[in-house]
């Protein structure tokens, strides 16, 4: 039934979709933890900054990013990120496209859950002589994060399903090779069913994982 897949690497290609998932979670997580510390910065330009990027960066299509990374900054601008071969260059690329774009969400999911924080926290954290920064992360982020987990697991599932868009820059993941199977097979309806398959196994359990997380350190008010 199954046997048009063979000759194809299925399983490298959805390897390489998670380890793009992975690895751009984890930059946007940090890149959004940033944006949303200065998003509620007391100093204006920070501030500003942040403002501009999430909602200039959240509102071009992903796809835009993802080709720009490509023909902007490597063929244009001759970005490498420290890599020669072809193949590794677009992989890196791809993820820095998907942490840029992602981040912008991250930002605003996060900082719902700043603003879930009681504001006598943060003034009594001030009165103790804490600096903003120290009561940002002592006092106020680690409340937030608790708040977030389900949106931010809403963010994650997202991020796995945009990781296809990596195939406009030839990145061999899951979406690349369902485009040549398509092109070489005829079995179409099972080809989509197949990758339609692969994909609920990605995101099913992260949402429920974190949606059992999410019940476990929800913040008691």
């Amino acid at each position: 039934m199954f046997d048009f897949l063979e000759g194809y690497d299925l399983w490298g290609a959805f390897w390489e979709t998670v380890k793009l998932t992975g690895l751009s979670a984890v930059g946007s997580l940090i890149w959004g933890t940033v944006l949303a510390g200065m998003r509620v910065s007391p100093v204006p330009l920070m501030r500003g900054f942040g403002a501009v990027y999430v909602n200039v960066v959240r509102n071009i299509p992903l796809t835009i990013i993802i080709v720009f990374t490509s023909l902007g900054l490597n063929q244009t601008l001759g970005v490498t990120l420290g890599s020669e071969d072809f193949a590794t260059i677009n992989f890196r690329l791809a993820v820095l496209g998907l942490t840029a774009y992602t981040a912008a969400f991250v930002c605003e999911a996060l900082r719902s859950g700043i603003n879930t924080v009681p504001v006598g926290q943060a003034e009594a954290a001030r009165a103790l002589g804490l600096s903003f920064t120290q009561v940002l992360t002592l006092v106020v982020l680690p409340q937030a994060f608790r708040s977030v987990v389900a949106p931010l697991a809403n963010v994650l599932i997202a991020l796995t399903k945009n990781t296809t868009v990596a195939a406009a820059i030839g990145v061999a993941e899951a979406a690349l090779l369902m485009k040549g199977m398509i092109e070489n097979e005829a079995q179409t309806i099972a080809i989509a069913a197949v990758f339609a398959f692969g994909f609920i196994c990605l995101t099913l359990p992260t949402g429920l994982i974190l949606g059992w997380v999410s019940k476990k350190v929800a913040v008691k008010r």
